[in-house]
């Protein structure tokens, strides 16, 4: 399930999507910034430039270099801001398309299965102008981006489940 709403200015994403996965399992593999790549669409041509790393943590940066539109290549910076074990991370721009990008990756149980969560606050630049000429274009992708990321993660965990002995 995806939905985008817009308040005062700020959009918000919000994303559930349950998974047949110990809460161990979704950590290692959310929480694994090389994952990335493998859950945004080719298309994108998406690229992490920073040192690689296995984990995320508080303060670490992690630079990208993406592909909004075929011949625009554009980087991006966030950084870590909160991390709790097992349970959620937070993401937050310090550099790129965004005058503000705040994504929170939650783990939550749910009547005994796992729950991605995702709830991402941005804002997009110029204002009133950015909304009316870019609004409609940037949700339209981001659903495409975060539905491409539910087909990945439904075929990498509840498949491999539905198979397990």
């Amino acid at each position: 399930m995806i939905e985008i709403t817009k308040k005062s200015g700020i959009y918000q994403l919000v994303s559930r999507q349950k998974l047949r996965a110990s809460r161990a399992e979704l950590w290692d593999f959310l929480s694994d910034p090389n994952n990335l790549k493998l859950i945004t669409p080719e298309r994108m041509n998406f690229e992490i430039t920073t040192e690689p790393m296995d984990k995320v943590y508080p303060g670490v940066i992690i630079a990208y270099k993406v592909s909004p539109l075929p011949g625009i290549r554009t980087s991006w910076v966030t950084e870590i801001t909160h991390v709790e074990e097992g349970q959620y991370f937070v993401d937050e721009q310090r550099q790129g398309p965004y005058v503000m990008w705040h994504h929170e990756h939650h783990i939550l149980e749910e009547n005994g299965e796992y729950l991605m969560h995702d709830i991402v606050s941005y804002k997009l630049p110029m204002g009133a102008l950015g909304n009316l000429l870019a609004g409609g274009f940037v949700k339209k992708q981001l659903r495409e981006i975060f539905g491409y990321r539910e087909e990945v993660l439904e075929k990498h965990f509840n498949q491999r489940a539905a198979v397990r002995p």
